[in-house]
């Protein structure tokens, strides 16, 4: 039997990434990070909120709309960063991008709702992400400590110490979210070269940096070039 969904976004997420390179490979990892989500006029209802105050972190039910694959194309195997992009593993068994339907599942914390804005940190979004869908997360039916995971079984921990230079302008929740998804090393796995300077869209402006053994410097943050 074969059935199509047509989906609207209710929200958009407005955060501090405008570009898909950099952003935490998973929600949660960079637990500084904090986004808004901003309903659409037609969902900007602020009665449909009612309740959500009791609750401490929601699902995100997003689309991936800034790939290329978003188009009907998808692979059946894809290459992990966390296996270091060598190894192939069906698709299925991946939380990759590049799927028959781009869907995204995110759990993020509430920081606090005003009005019909909630304020959420831990997010893995790009600023603009359409968001179909909210729920709550519910600690005795989503959380399952004994659950296996895979090649996944620990949370990503830093595995680089980064260098945010004083001077920058940066203020202090900002700075700590950057550390924090710097440590993780955002580079490509494949992709390890002292000489080479890597940059990415934040809070606006481009953060250059580079990479020297298992230090990172932060070599540049000002105005987004092109």
């Amino acid at each position: 039997m074969e059935g199509k969904l047509t989906l609207e976004p209710v929200a958009y997420y407005r955060g501090s990434f405008g570009s898909k390179f950099g952003i935490p490979r998973q929600s949660s990892l960079a637990e500084s990070l904090r986004g808004m989500i901003v309903f659409t006029d037609k969902y900007r209802v602020k009665e449909a909120l009612r309740g959500l105050e009791g609750f401490s972190h929601i699902w995100l039910i997003w689309g991936f709309s800034a790939n290329k694959e978003a188009k009907g194309e998808w692979q059946p195997t894809v290459r992990p960063p966390r296996l270091g992009g060598n190894t192939a593993v069906g698709v299925w068994a991946t939380r990759s991008p590049y799927r028959p339907n781009p869907i995204g599942l995110s759990c993020v914390e509430i920081v606090r709702i005003s009005g019909c804005e909630i304020w959420v940190r831990g997010a893995d979004l790009m600023d603009g992400t359409p968001i179909y869908d909210i729920k709550p997360y519910i600690r005795y039916a989503d959380s399952r400590p004994e659950a296996q995971s895979g090649f996944a079984q620990d949370a990503p921990q830093g595995v680089l110490d980064v260098i945010i230079p004083e001077n920058l302008p940066l203020d202090k929740a900002q700075r700590k979210a950057l550390e924090e998804v710097l440590s993780l090393d955002p580079r490509p796995a494949y992709q390890d070269s002292p000489d080479r300077e890597y940059a990415f869209p934040f809070e606006g402006k481009d953060v250059r940096f580079r990479v020297e053994g298992k230090v990172l410097t932060v070599t540049g943050y000002g105005t987004r070039k092109g």
